[in-house]
């Protein structure tokens, strides 16, 4: 059963999908984070309406400044935030009778699954960390998808997200650059095979969501320059960690470098075949990926 539910993020309103199993609870529970520009109508929902089918509690959110939650100026990206916005689910949960508060788990995708690290390093009630298609979107900007990108691209872009804080101090209004190009040609010749499946993802029918945003403000950018979401993930201590990635995901040396600085119980899976964007919505990757999510959190969250 899927129930429409809000809370609170550092004076944020956060609206949210609720998904209970069939099952007596309370129950073990997990927080799922969307991708960067995703909407909890996407792949975060039904991750978490089909964890919720094998019989955990299940909470999908649209992160502060985003979809259907509040946050001025839309679109914007804040690390920190980001953050703060999955510890105010776990925070969420623990009010919930259907939820065991002692027994929580995080599934981070994409960019979400970076900032599991820091939310569970600095918040013990997250138990376990789950992760599919793991990137850190602030590399993704500083080094590129694959981490080939010459430096000089994105110190350009911080030479932009400087002049728009000027023009917005002038009174200009929200500056704000185009996240997607406008067609899959584009988006291939501009990001090659990772930026036409994003492209594909976001803004064709195949998952285009009204809310899942188009452009981000410029201040995202610097908001990110000195983000790294990886510096803590030895600080997971002996909780547990499972990161889901691709075999053909043009990201995955991201999920290779957090999951060598974890000293914990770790497991890195591979799903052959898939890349990154296939595992948002694509069989049968995603029932591989649920499933193993499936064995890992009924070990790692007491029944």
């Amino acid at each position: 059963m899927r129930t429409d539910v809000t809370f609170d993020s550092a004076g944020v309103q956060l609206a949210s999908h609720l998904y209970t199993p069939s099952a007596d609870g309370p129950r073990p529970a997990i927080v799922v984070g969307h991708p960067g520009s995703g909407v909890k109508e996407q792949t975060a929902g039904l991750y978490a309406r089909r964890l919720a089918e094998q019989g955990f509690v299940t909470l999908a959110f649209d992160a502060a400044y985003q979809g259907e939650s509040g946050g001025e100026p839309r679109g914007l990206e804040d690390p920190a935030h980001r953050v703060e916005d999955l510890k105010a689910a776990v925070s969420f949960l623990t009010t919930r009778p259907e939820a065991d508060a002692d027994n929580i788990g995080v599934l981070g995708i994409c960019a979400s699954g970076a900032y599991a690290f820091p939310a569970a390093a600095s918040d013990h009630r997250i138990k376990a960390v789950g992760t599919v298609s793991a990137a850190d979107i602030a590399r993704q900007f500083r080094f590129g998808a694959d981490g080939t990108q010459d430096p000089a691209v994105f110190q350009g872009m911080l030479d932009a997200a400087a002049a728009a804080r000027t023009a917005e101090a002038q009174g200009k209004g929200p500056q704000r650059f185009q996240l997607f190009p406008d067609t899959a040609e584009q988006a291939r010749t501009l990001g090659g095979q990772h930026g036409y499946e994003g492209f594909e993802y976001y803004r064709t029918d195949r998952a285009q969501h009204p809310r899942s945003t188009t452009f981000l403000p410029w201040s995202s950018i610097d908001r990110m320059a000195f983000f790294d979401p990886f510096a803590v993930a030895g600080m997971l201590g002996d909780r547990p960690l499972l990161m889901i990635v691709g075999r053909a995901a043009e990201t995955s040396w991201m999920s290779v470098e957090a999951f060598q600085k974890v000293r914990g119980p770790k497991e890195l899976s591979w799903i052959e075949g898939a890349s990154h964007v296939d595992l948002y919505d694509k069989e049968p990757y995603v029932g591989s990926a649920v499933a193993k999510l499936t064995d890992f959190y009924r070990t790692s969250l007491a029944a």
